[in-house]
C-alpha cells in the first residue's frame, strides 16, 4: 500500500514511517522543511513538500495514495485552539480527497478525555464538543467515515514515551529543575496511561491495514500510572524534595500544565489488543524514565 503520512518526521510519525517501510508499504511523507525532507529520504520514504495549513498539498498527497494516517499536529499550545481548528480542518480537506473511495484514514485522538475518573475503553465516545475541548480530531473523522471513505481513530495516552520525548513527562521534569522540587496535586492518585512510541508504530500499522469505518484503537501499555508515581521518579532521579501541592495551589505550581497534571484518565486496550493482535512489548514508562535519556534533556 502507498500511505501518505502527516507528521511524517515527528516523534511518533517518525517511527509510523519505518513500521510501514519495514512491513512492505510506500511512504509518501508530508515534509516542511529541508531537513524534514532530508529525513524522510534517509528512511526511505518519498517526500510531500507542504504543511497542515497547505490545504492544496494535503489534498494532493491523499489524492495520491492508498490511504493516509494523519498523525501531524502544530504543538503550540499558547494557540491551542487554533491549533485545534487547523487540525480540523486538515482531516476535512484529506477526508473530502478520499470521500467514496473506500480508502483507510487513520485520524489520532487522545485518551484523556473518553471516560475522566474511570477506565475508558475503546466502546466509549466521549461527550465532548468544541465547546468544551477544542480539538475535535474523534468527531471529524466520524463525519469523514460517512462520505465512503474507512476513516478510524487511533487514541494515545498522555504518556507516549521514548528517546526524543518532548511530551508531558519531559515538562513536568523542566518544570521540577526550575522550581527545585518534584510535585505532585493532592495525593497524587491521579492516574494517566502510557505507551512507548515504538510500540505505537506498530498500532498505526495495524489500524490501517485493518480500519473500519468509526473504529477505535487504544494507544495504551499501562492502563493507568499515578502522578505521584511519576513525581516520584523524577525527584528521585534530579535528587530533589518531592512534595504534595494542594489543589488550591496546582496552578500556581504547575501553570498551565496544571489541568493535565490534575487528571486522572486511565485507558485500556483490551479491545485493540483483541481485534488487532496487537501486543506492546517495549519498556514501560517509569523504567524508561529511570533507564532512559529523560533526565539527559535540558
Amino acid at each position: 500500500m502507498r500511505v501518505f503520512v502527516t507528521g511524517a518526521t515527528g516523534f511518533v510519525g517518525s517511527e509510523v514511517v519505518k513500521e510501514l517501510i519495514n512491513n512492505g508499504h510506500q511512504v509518501l511523507g508530508l515534509a516542511r522543511s529541508d531537513a524534514s525532507a532530508n529525513a524522510l529520504i534517509a528512511a526511505g520514504a518519498e517526500v510531500h513538500r507542504g504543511d497542515l495549513i497547505d490545504l492544496e498539498r494535503l489534498r494532493s498527497g491523499a489524492a495520491a495514495t492508498d490511504g493516509v494516517i494523519h498523525t501531524g499536529f502544530i504543538h503550540d499550545f499558547t494557540r491551542y485552539k487554533e491549533m485545534c481548528e487547523v487540525d480540523k480542518i486538515a482531516i476535512e480537506t484529506i477526508g473530502a480527497e478520499l470521500a467514496n473511495s473506500n480508502r483507510p484514514f487513520i485520524v489520532t485522538s487522545g485518551t484523556a478525555l473518553v471516560s475522566p475518573g474511570s477506565l475508558a475503553t475503546e466502546n466509549i465516545i466521549p461527550a465532548v464538543g468544541a465547546s468544551v475541548h477544542p480539538r475535535v480530531s474523534e468527531q471529524t473523522a466520524d463525519a469523514v467515515a460517512q462520505l465512503g471513505v474507512r476513516a478510524a481513530v487511533v487514541r494515545l495516552s498522555p504518556s507516549v514515551h521514548g528517546e526524543g520525548d518532548y511530551g508531558f513527562v519531559p515538562m513536568l521534569i523542566k518544570l521540577a529543575r526550575e522550581k527545585g522540587i518534584s510535585a505532585y496535586i493532592g495525593e497524587g492518585l491521579n492516574r494517566w496511561s502510557a505507551v512507548h512510541r515504538l510500540d505505537t508504530a506498530v498500532l498505526y500499522r495495524l489500524a490501517l491495514e485493518n480500519a473500519t469505518p468509526g473504529a477505535r484503537f487504544h494507544g495504551v501499555a499501562e492502563e493507568g500510572i499515578t502522578l505521584k508515581a511519576i513525581a516520584e521518579m523524577i525527584g528521585k532521579q534530579l535528587n530533589m524534595p518531592i512534595i504534595s501541592v494542594p489543589a488550591a495551589e496546582a496552578a500556581e505550581h504547575f501553570g498551565w500544565l496544571g489541568g493535565f497534571a490534575g487528571m486522572d484518565c486511565p485507558a485500556s486496550s483490551k479491545i485493540t489488543q483483541e481485534s488487532l493482535n496487537w501486543k506492546p512489548t517495549h519498556i514501560e514508562l517509569l523504567a524508561d524514565m529511570e533507564q532512559g535519556d529523560y533526565f539527559g534533556q535540558m
